[in-house]
């Protein structure tokens, strides 16, 4: 396979792994988080990922076979000398803004996580007791009203 044909699939993948982003931060954004589809997008993207690093090993080991330095200026001299440094250029302009977003979603998730934590903190407080087990699962321990009071 050619560098610009490795190249090609390296942008595609590295569109696909923006547009999960994108959901990703659709999802986080969201009042309600749904557990279930974030865990789906989070193994899409770990999967995305590793075909991403496979094919950089592959466009690398290509590269270095025919003579270019295995490093940034090798990359673009090879872009050069086949006639794709646009395509380059686009790729890492996107690669650029898919980790910005990357950190970005990270960074959202981060401060919901200690959001929530705060809350539960309260609730726990409030109750005066462990609402849930280290397992995430209720204490068992009902807190009853008393009517009479």
């Amino acid at each position: 396979m050619s560098p610009e044909a490795l190249l090609q699939q390296h942008l595609h993948l590295l569109e696909t792994l923006h547009g999960q982003l994108l959901e990703e931060r659709q999802q986080v954004s969201r009042g309600k988080l749904d557990g279930a589809e974030l865990a789906n997008i989070a193994h899409r993207k770990q999967q995305c990922v590793a075909d991403i690093n496979r094919l950089e090993q592959q466009r690398r080991q290509l590269l270095t076979r025919m003579g270019y330095a295995n490093n940034r200026s090798g990359d673009e001299q090879a872009a050069r000398d086949g006639g794709y440094a646009g395509q380059w250029r686009a790729l890492l302009t996107l690669a650029a803004e898919t980790a910005a977003m990357n950190t970005s979603n990270g960074e959202m998730i981060r401060l919901r996580t200690e959001h929530n934590q705060r809350l539960l903190n309260a609730l726990q407080e409030a109750a005066g007791k462990n609402l849930y087990g280290p397992d995430g699962r209720a204490s068992g321990r009902a807190t009853k009203v008393d009517a009479r009071a």
